[in-house]
């Protein structure tokens, strides 16, 4: 073998192990891409995705899509040229992998918080949508979470609103703490809870504070929760977590139980938390959420105030709409006639 020949066998043999590296090797980020659409008027599997009973309802018409982002999973590895192709293509983005998922996270664990935060979406987009349509919300304490191990696990369930602990009612969320830490350890605290929109009596006993010696506890957070008479559920069908679904979420709401039709057949997309006031918030992904709404038809998509900032040098023949709270976007659908109206980034 001469020297030429030696050298370039050992070239090409280089090259292909830092070709294999590029392409095997895992590179420190998360690819994300435009995912699909669900329009939250319509059905998934014959059923309505969102089911109201227990108030007036009125026909709607046209479609209000809420948006996802494609995002490779916490067990996934992304090489070193699907990161590059996922930053330089337009409508993907490639993100360090600490940005996204805590070191150590697990598929479960990731798949858990998706849940709880889409869960915690749709509560407060019911509870901002029936105060925008004038429907009584009534504030109480709420469980927040229970200790798995703890006393209250399997009698209490988070989401249980607390109307009274001990044989007292309660109405603020300190109430209900002070009442429990009032008695003795192993005291067998009676409460009364809403569950579902029935009244639940369970008694549960209660333990010595690991962290303060001789106060009594029962296992349980505590928050801010809120009755209400309507029965509002969801089913998506398909596994979508997370919670930026919020805003479109109460706009289905709103548009369901108050009369009018708020889109006036106009095929809307949007994205966007909101909380029990009606404030919307930033989400990820939204020029991966814009792109999937303009695969899938749509004319307009409500942009999170916050999120305006990123739109610089996006190219989309979308309507982009800002919206701040969920009065705002209200306000916006009913004067679509009259574009030159409507609120815009920038």
């Amino acid at each position: 073998m001469t020297k030429q020949t030696w050298t370039a066998f050992c070239s090409a043999a280089v090259f292909i192990a830092l070709t294999a590296l590029l392409v095997f090797v895992p590179a420190p980020y998360v690819s994300w891409s435009p995912g699909g659409v669900q329009d939250t008027l319509g059905e998934v599997n014959g059923a309505p995705i969102i089911t109201i009973k227990d108030t007036p309802t009125y026909p709607t018409n046209g479609r209000l899509d809420l948006t996802t982002v494609s995002v490779s999973r916490v067990d996934a590895r992304v090489s070193l040229p699907e990161a590059v192709l996922s930053y330089w293509l337009p409508g993907r983005d490639a993100l360090p992998r600490a940005s996204v998922y805590r070191e150590g996270t697990s598929v479960e664990e990731s798949e858990q918080e998706q849940t709880v935060s889409m869960a915690t979406a749709q509560h407060d987009a019911i509870v901002a949508a029936l105060r925008a349509a004038n429907r009584p919300v009534r504030p109480m304490p709420v469980v927040s979470s229970v200790i798995v191990d703890g006393p209250a696990h399997d009698r209490l369930q988070p989401g249980d609103l607390i109307m009274s602990v001990d044989g007292q009612p309660v109405s603020q969320v300190d109430q209900a703490g002070a009442l429990i830490k009032r008695h003795r350890v192993g005291y067998r605290v009676p409460f009364e809870v809403l569950r579902d929109h029935r009244k639940v009596k369970v008694v549960v006993q209660t333990v010595e504070s690991k962290t303060d010696p001789g106060v009594p506890i029962v296992g349980i957070t505590i928050g801010l929760g809120y009755s209400y008479d309507p029965q509002i559920e969801f089913d998506l069908g398909d596994r979508i977590g997370g919670p930026s679904a919020g805003l479109v979420f109460a706009l289905a709401i709103y548009d369901k139980i108050t009369p009018g039709e708020l889109l006036a057949g106009r095929h809307i997309a949007g994205t966007g938390t909101i909380d029990p006031d009606g404030n919307v918030g930033a989400i990820g992904g939204l020029q991966e959420k814009i792109t999937a709404a303009d695969n899938a038809g749509a004319t307009v998509f409500l942009v999170p105030a916050p999120n305006c900032p990123e739109l610089a040098g996006l190219q989309t023949d979308l309507e982009l709409i800002k919206v701040t709270t969920l009065k705002d976007g209200i306000d916006s659908l009913s004067r679509l006639d009259r574009p030159e109206s409507l609120p815009r980034c920038g």
